[in-house]
């Protein structure tokens, strides 16, 4: 019995461990578009499968929307009656996406403005985003390799060499020393997996997280498309072109 209970257990935690899902987030401003004043208590979300991901705007107009699944998204912004929809957003595994100064334009009378200020001395940015490579689906689909993942591999970094026998090594560690995640899920060869089923891919080459610390070499995290990445990067196209 006992041994059956820490069978379980150690299922359990490492399900938890390689079945993560990899995420970023998208970060912005929102000012008014007629006044340029900061937007404050706007609602920015983004939804997709069901699910909604949102925050409100702060006093300055920033806001910060965290957890949400890389792909390519809509991003709204609501304040009161106005809906703002037509913002396309790519969420960066592990990173964030950067919108900008967002105008929003709101059909409210403006009866005042607030003067914000800051001291430039306090702020401080932080990047979010490690030392890795990464590729998004639109970058694989006109590379020459993406019919050879293991080519495609190789040639995002110089420190990642492809060997004569189709072997992947990283420098300064031994062949094949190397860690694969598809979807979260841990995997020992990604040969079969095709480019064109490929939504995303990074590669570590060095200060790991520690999610993935049981490797010496690298680590190459893939998300492949699903039904809803194809969803929205069409209504992405159908925005780019002026149809919605």
């Amino acid at each position: 019995m006992k041994k059956k209970m820490m069978m379980s257990f150690f299922l359990l935690v490492t399900g938890t461990l390689f079945g993560q899902t990899n995420l970023g987030e998208v970060i912005g401003t929102v000012v008014d578009k007629k006044t340029n004043q900061p937007v404050y208590d706007a609602i920015a979300f983004i939804e997709t499968a069901g699910t909604k991901y949102q925050v409100r705007t702060e006093y300055d107009g920033r806001f910060r929307i965290s957890g949400i699944p890389s792909g390519t998204y809509i991003l709204q912004i609501r304040q009161y009656e106005d809906t703002m929809k037509n913002i396309i957003v790519n969420v960066p595994v592990d990173g964030f996406y950067q919108t900008g100064i967002i105008k929003f334009e709101s059909t409210l009378m403006t009866l005042g403005a607030v003067d914000a200020g800051y001291n430039k001395n306090e702020i401080k940015l932080i990047s979010g985003n490690l030392p890795v490579k990464t590729l998004t689906a639109e970058e694989i689909d006109k590379s020459p390799l993406k019919f050879n993942v293991k080519g495609l591999i190789a040639s995002m970094s110089s420190e990642i060499r492809l060997d004569d026998d189709g072997s992947l090594a990283f420098r300064g560690a031994r062949k094949n020393d190397m860690l694969y995640l598809v979807d979260g899920v841990k995997t020992s060869n990604v040969g079969s997996v095709p480019g064109c089923s490929i939504g995303s891919m990074m590669v570590y080459t060095g200060g790991l997280p520690a999610k993935y610390g049981d490797t010496m070499g690298g680590v190459v995290v893939m998300e492949s498309k699903s039904y809803f990445d194809l969803y929205r990067q069409w209504e992405a196209e159908q925005i780019r072109s002026g149809n919605r």
